[in-house]
């Protein structure tokens, strides 16, 4: 197996994903040691005074960030907010245009679980939000090898849809949702 595997893009998230794991398990850890920042406090959200229980919730960076935070990192026992893969300024949200932007980053510039992270990412996104939200996902320009592939892949509805159907991933990326109740 060629030791540059986790720069190899291929045409498919779902094939990318495996490529990412069967490489993760034979070769070790990309990132062996990470950097662990630890988590700020949660801050206490404030209810609206006058509340229509008929109008939408506005949605805002810090919601988001509170439904992101918490998902573990696919290699390391860690959040991503820990190993700063996410943090609150990285999270632009648009509640008029019902538009949310994560913009992530990875651990090492090689990072082969890029992909994996942004579905996970996406993934909860969608399970938490209002349909009416458009969510995009990108890598932080210039911290990976291959952004643009990347990015591609993680905002490419039919791509998306088969990495879906991959009952090995979406397994993968339920391990990274499921909460730590720390």
């Amino acid at each position: 197996m060629s030791p540059n595997i986790g720069l190899v893009i291929s045409a498919n998230i779902v094939d990318d994903a495996a490529v990412e794991v069967e490489h993760a398990m034979v070769s070790g850890l990309i990132n062996a040691n990470p950097i662990v920042y630890g988590k700020k406090d949660h801050r206490a959200r404030t209810a609206p005074v006058q509340v229509d229980e008929y109008a939408a919730e506005p949605i805002d960076q810090q919601e988001i960030f509170d439904h992101i935070r918490d998902i573990k990192d696919p290699e390391h026992p860690y959040s991503l907010e820990d190993l700063k893969v996410i943090t609150e300024d990285a999270i632009e949200v648009d509640d008029k245009k019902s538009r949310v932007r994560v913009t992530f980053t990875p651990t090492v510039e090689h990072c082969s679980m890029a992909t994996v992270i942004g579905l996970c990412l996406r993934v909860k996104l969608i399970r938490c939000l209002p349909r009416r939200y458009k969510v995009d996902i990108r890598v932080a320009p210039g911290t990976h090898a291959t952004e643009a592939a990347v990015n591609k892949q993680l905002n490419d509805k039919e791509r998306l849809a088969a990495a879906l159907e991959n009952p090995n991933l979406v397994d993968m990326v339920d391990e990274c949702l499921v909460p730590s109740y720390e």
